[in-house]
């Protein structure tokens, strides 16, 4: 695992404020280039029938660590109502909603990578909403293998 894999894990965990192990991280990396894999990114996501709510550039606060590509975002995800239910019930993932994926180019490469949804899950104790988060890991796995699929 790259220096940069590193810090950009590092920078998801952290912004999850919950404890995290890799284990809790879904990851996919992909040879399109960084353009490509965003593109595809953003029409899976569309196609499992979510919005992308906002994309953040994060590249200013990597360079100051010494990194030198504008090749850094983070795709906010999700569904208005299902984002606004959960955070009316459930004030607590208020700072997680709505979920994000980091997206970066790596060499020849781009990695794509986002909190497992059980992750979300395990703050709430509702059993029937917390099939919500099934569903979003499902959908989350069925985008990472549009892009893991594209490469063919």
């Amino acid at each position: 695992m790259t220096r940069l894999t590193k810090s950009v894990l590092a920078l998801t965990m952290l912004g999850l404020s919950v404890p995290v192990m890799a284990a809790d991280l879904l990851m996919v990396r992909t040879r399109q280039h960084f353009p490509e894999a965003m593109l595809t990114l953003q029409t899976s996501i569309r196609e499992h029938g979510y919005e992308v709510t906002r994309v953040q550039r994060i590249d200013i606060g990597l360079t100051g660590m010494g990194y030198k590509t504008d090749k850094y975002r983070v795709v906010f995800v999700g569904k208005r109502k299902e984002i606004q239910y959960l955070v009316d019930k459930y004030p607590v993932l208020a700072a997680y909603m709505p979920p994000q994926i980091s997206i970066f180019a790596e060499n020849d490469e781009t990695v794509l990578v986002t909190a497992n949804p059980k992750v979300y899950a395990s703050m709430i104790e509702d059993e029937k909403d917390k099939i919500m988060f099934k569903r979003w890991g499902s959908d989350i796995s069925s985008v990472f293998d549009d892009i893991r699929n594209a490469d063919e």
